[in-house]
C-alpha cells in the first residue's frame, strides 16, 4: 500500500456562509472533493485548545488521509485556494481562524521550499494534529524521525487539552 497524504484540518471561528466549524471543516473537505481530491478517510472531530494558550475560542480539528494526482505544491495551493475561498485571511501567526488546512504528509516525501515544508514541520509537537492522525492512519510514521502518532503523543507533555466529540 502506498504511503498516504494527509491533510490537517482546523477553525474556531464561525463562517457567515456555512456556519460553526465543525460544518465548515466538512464543507471545506467536499470543496477539495470537488476539486478532484478524493477523501479516503476522514478522523472524527476533536476540540483543541489553541497553541499556544490564549483566549480565543478552541479549535475543531480533524484529520484526512486523500488522493490526488496533484504534486505536493500544487496541493498546498488548492487547499489555500480552499481557505480562501472560505474567508481565510493571513495575518498574524497562530491567530483565530475561519479555516486552516494543512498539507501534513505528501506519500512520506521530504520536500522543503519558502512554501511548502514536508512533512508539515510541526506536526510531531502538536496534539490536536496527532490524535486525529492516529485515528486514521495508526500505521503511519514519521517519515523524518520514523516514530508513529502514538509514540509521537506518548513523548508529548499534557499541556495541550484535546478532547474527541462523541459523534
Amino acid at each position: 500500500m502506498a504511503p498516504p497524504i494527509l491533510v490537517g484540518l482546523g477553525a474556531n471561528l464561525e463562517s457567515p456562509r456555512w456556519g460553526a466549524p465543525r460544518e465548515t471543516l466538512a464543507a471545506a473537505l467536499a470543496a477539495l472533493a470537488s476539486e478532484g481530491v478524493a477523501i479516503l478517510a476522514r478522523s472524527g472531530w476533536y476540540r483543541s485548545a489553541p497553541v499556544p494558550l490564549s483566549d480565543q475560542p478552541w479549535f475543531v480539528n480533524a484529520a484526512a488521509s486523500v488522493a490526488t494526482r496533484l504534486a505536493a505544491p500544487d496541493l498546498l495551493a488548492l487547499m489555500q485556494a480552499v481557505e480562501h475561498r472560505f474567508g481565510r485571511t493571513r495575518g498574524e501567526r497562530n491567530a483565530a481562524r475561519v479555516l486552516d488546512l494543512d498539507l501534513l504528509d505528501y506519500r512520506g516525501e521530504r520536500f522543503a521550499s519558502p512554501d511548502l515544508v514536508l512533512p508539515h514541520p510541526r506536526l510531531h509537537q502538536r496534539r490536536f494534529v496527532l490524535e486525529p492522525l492516529a485515528e486514521i492512519a495508526p500505521e503511519w510514521r514519521h517519515p523524518t524521525l520514523g516514530s508513529t502518532a502514538r509514540q509521537l503523543i506518548a513523548a508529548l507533555a499534557d499541556a495541550q487539552p484535546v478532547e474527541r466529540f462523541a459523534c
